[in-house]
């Protein structure tokens, strides 16, 4: 108990900025494809880690694309262990358009400037740092706490946290459940009130390829079997299509508490739901995305010029689904696809859910209000996902929990993948705070 109320040091609230600041230096975009290469920032967070005492371990499946591993041993050999993983690499970013040099690592006004500052090299700092003030301080955890730095999240984790899982499961030996990226922010749906939504699923990712066939020739005259025509006609169909509500549990539970706190009748609001987001205003944006599956048309390929008529047309989907909707998914999308159009999974992973009622859930909660009373923690599920797919096969449950205490006028959401991405220091030091105690207290 003592080690609970020491909390960490103030070295580590100043080389979370330190470690913040230089990670987002190091490039790492990840434009897909393979293009990217980790292993400048892998080799920042080992050498920090044997700093500290702790063994790390550098896997590759392709060269450059490194992945850290290390096992934190905790008091109590009995118990499960919990991963702790966050992943390496960035989306890419346009220096023309920021403030500051995306990669610049820029502090100022208090303020982490640069690609990495929410997604989610933050994270990688705030769980560096907490685990060197532990070594300084002589603290264990009860629990092991197994680490993974990752790459490849932002595009197919497959030569990241796929790669861990199927070839060094090993590695994760006695992990039952881990944390990651993207949940435990400050929301502020309106004036005086702070939610912390803490993620608890995610929709599976369904990208998809369609392809259709017809009848090549001149651009001039007549065709019934355009390819382009039966691919726009498919593509459409498949933009427009409005989904059926489908309420998981943690979304349920999601809407449920966000009801209670706007003084709303839950068990009336689901029975017009549209309603009921309508009285939830701004809060609604938490479970908005994630009452529905989704695909959005993202890519398109056809043609070499303008007067010949191609024999293929090509599209690429964005799809996501909810958990245990993967076969209505698959339904749907032979519906909409049509006869001239043929469909298959250019990329998929499951959807995730984790229990909201878990002892975990309950000290995850705790964590959070401990540091912000007056904060109300809720439920969610991500419309997106995390590396917590690959690992779920290794049957980790996984939760989000980056802890970040932001003000009012910074839009969380608006920075993932975005311009002027940034995170203001005493987010830091807040998310520092939150997840030593979480960690101990696991």
């Amino acid at each position: 108990m003592a080690e609970e109320v020491r909390g960490p040091d103030t070295t580590a609230l100043d080389e979370v900025v330190t470690f913040t600041s230089e990670l987002i230096r190091i490039d790492t975009t990840n434009r897909g494809g393979g293009d990217c290469r980790e292993r400048p920032a892998a080799e920042y967070v080992a050498e920090r880690l044997a700093d500290a005492g702790i063994e790390p371990t550098l896997l590759e499946r392709t060269p450059g694309r490194t992945n850290v591993v290390a096992r934190i041993p905790g008091t109590d050999p009995s118990a499960e262990a919990l991963l702790v993983h966050g992943h390496l690499d960035v989306v890419p970013a346009d220096p023309a358009e920021w403030t500051v040099h995306p990669f610049s690592g820029e502090v100022r006004d208090g303020i982490v400037w640069g690609r990495g500052a929410v997604d989610m090299k933050n994270m990688d700092a705030m769980v560096l740092a907490v685990v060197r003030s532990w070594a300084r301080q002589g603290i264990r955890p009860r629990r092991d706490i197994v680490l993974a730095y990752t790459a490849d999240e932002e595009a197919s984790a497959e030569d990241g946290s796929g790669f861990l899982a199927d070839r060094h499961a090993a590695l994760f030996e006695g992990c039952t459940e881990g944390i990651s990226e993207s949940g435990a922010f400050s929301f502020h749906p309106q004036p005086g009130t702070t939610l912390y939504p803490i993620a608890a699923g995610e929709r599976g990712t369904a990208w998809l390829k369609l392809t259709a066939h017809g009848r090549a020739g001149h651009g001039s005259k007549v065709n019934a079997e355009n390819a382009v025509t039966r691919l726009a006609t498919a593509v459409a169909r498949i933009g427009t299509h409005t989904w059926p509500v489908r309420l998981t549990t943690t979304v349920r539970a999601a809407l449920e508490e966000l009801a209670a706190l706007h003084g709303i009748d839950a068990d009336t609001g689901f029975r017009d739901l549209d309603l009921l987001l309508d009285k939830l205003g701004p809060a609604a944006a938490l479970v908005e995305p994630t009452v529905r599956n989704s695909a959005n048309p993202t890519m398109l390929e056809a043609g070499y010029k303008v007067n010949v008529i191609p024999g293929q047309a090509v599209a690429y989907i964005d799809g996501r689904m909810l958990p245990g909707t993967e076969e209505e998914f698959a339904a749907t999308m032979d519906e909409l696809t049509g006869p001239d159009v043929e469909w298959e999974f250019h990329h998929r992973e499951v959807p995730l859910e984790a229990p909201v009622d878990s002892p975990t859930f309950a000290k995850l909660r705790a964590a959070v209000e401990r540091f912000d009373p007056a904060g109300h923690v809720v439920p969610f599920t991500m419309s997106g996902g995390t590396d917590a797919k690959q690992f779920s096969r290794l049957g980790i449950t996984g939760y989000g929990f980056s802890p970040l205490r932001l003000p009012p006028d910074l839009d969380y959401g608006a920075l993932f993948h975005g311009v002027d991405e940034r995170v203001p220091v005493d987010a830091l030091h807040f998310g520092v705070r939150v997840l030593d105690h979480y960690l101990k207290s696991a």
